[in-house]
């Protein structure tokens, strides 16, 4: 999102926090009530232009959400209100806002139940086995398909084997992506989760799989240096050679090979 978008879209997700940790178990019921809202956006042109339109008072839009999903709960139809009556840089940005908010609803009806712990583990699973199965990564994030065909392979693949939480997350990134490549999203929802328990995730890059040892031992020490649980998701990619790329947040610490190659390369034209 661009700058007014982000900032809309961190303030209304900053107000509704408190009422979705009020909701607790019920938050679940409000993210697809949320859903609903968003598919009802990406729909109609409209509707995105007219609660997106800066010259349009607040009350209006405010008034047209209550006559639209008056069928909805109440808590939903205000935090609609909210999020539509900022200032959105793009109209499809009030949707991306929407969908993350019903992204921490089922996140936090799972960490009501105490299964949020669950759906990180899951996440992470999927998605590596996603990274393995690229002719089914490509199957389930292609746009061309039908999004009913997309949803009924993620269910076949999920099957029973992770919580409803997870394959609601799934199901609702390949059925409607919304121009968001389907790992990114898984990312996301990964980063959300662990933000949540305050937790961070460390995105690690080597030549070959590391062993749960090895695993462990580097989630201890950049626990150490970051002072916060870490939850360490490890990519393996033969390109880099040997070695390891760390990213937590925003900071990058580049030990591959690869990377030391590329820096004696400038060093020498340099």
């Amino acid at each position: 999102m661009r700058g007014t978008s982000q900032a809309s879209r961190d303030a209304a997700l900053k107000a509704f926090e408190p009422v979705v940790v009020a909701a607790g178990v019920d938050a679940a019921r409000l993210a697809h009530e949320l859903y609903s809202v968003v598919d009802t956006l990406d729909s109609s042109g409209t509707l995105r232009r007219t609660l997106t339109d800066p010259a349009r008072p607040g009350t209006d839009k405010g008034t047209l959400v209550s006559s639209l999903f008056f069928k909805l709960d109440q808590r939903v139809r205000n935090v609609v209100e909210d999020f539509a009556s900022r200032r959105w840089w793009h109209e499809d940005d009030l949707g991306d806002a929407l969908e993350d908010a019903a992204v921490e609803g089922l996140l936090v009806s799972a960490q009501a139940v105490g299964s949020l712990d669950t759906v990180e583990e899951e996440l992470f699973r999927v998605e590596r086995f996603l990274s393995t199965e690229r002719e089914i990564y490509s199957a389930l994030d292609n746009r061309s398909a039908i999004p009913a065909a997309r949803k009924a392979l993620a269910s076949t693949i999920l099957g029973s084997r992770v919580s409803s939480t997870t394959a609601v997350l799934i199901e609702r990134a390949c059925v409607a992506p919304r121009g968001r490549q389907l790992v990114k999203m898984i990312d996301y929802f990964q980063k959300a989760a662990a933000a949540r328990q305050s937790k961070v995730i460390a995105d690690v890059t080597t030549a070959v799989e590391l062993s749960a040892e090895q695993r462990d031992r580097l989630a201890q020490n950049l626990q150490r240096e970051f002072g916060r649980e870490i939850l360490v998701n490890v990519a393996v990619d033969p390109r880099v050679i040997g070695g390891m790329r760390v990213q937590v947040e925003q900071e990058v610490m580049d030990g591959t090979i690869v990377a030391q190659l590329v820096d004696v390369r400038r060093r020498l034209v340099g």
